[in-house]
């Protein structure tokens, strides 16, 4: 069965963990609902979310996070339907991403800005893997 997929990045406004908290909360709660899986790759200087399920429900997502004041230079990267899921166990995983994407001088640089949808795509691939990797603590 083929999900929409769409993969956005922002830079948070007033990024603190109580803001990140109230945003998977809302996430985890919400996005069953409405038939959303997805990742939310995050740091203080940057946003990166892949958002998975029926293309109504996700589009409608997407809007509500675009005119969300706690993110700027929203920026839409992948946008299409895809044949499965990445992350059909996750309602929202969330992944610090400490060292694995880009750096926060890359970020600085506008390394978002000149991205690929190949390249965030492959960040998420990455991020299945480990989460699939044995061992894992993400794979509970």
């Amino acid at each position: 069965m083929s999900v929409y997929r769409a993969i956005y990045s922002s830079r948070p406004f007033g990024f603190d963990s109580n803001t990140l908290s109230s945003i998977l909360i809302h996430a985890k709660h919400a996005n069953p609902k409405v038939g959303i899986t997805g990742a939310l790759i995050c740091r203080e200087d940057v946003y990166l979310q892949l958002l998975e399920g029926p293309e109504d429900a996700v589009k409608t997502a997407i809007e509500r996070i675009r005119r969300d004041d706690r993110h700027v230079e929203f920026q839409l990267h992948v946008e299409h339907v895809v044949p499965a899921r990445l992350f059909g166990k996750w309602a929202m995983l969330h992944d610090p991403a400490v060292t694995w994407i880009w750096s926060r001088s890359e970020v600085a640089d506008d390394a978002v800005e000149r991205t690929t949808p190949d390249e965030v795509t492959g960040f998420f691939l990455s991020l299945r893997d480990k989460m699939d990797a044995p061992g894992s603590e993400m794979n509970d």
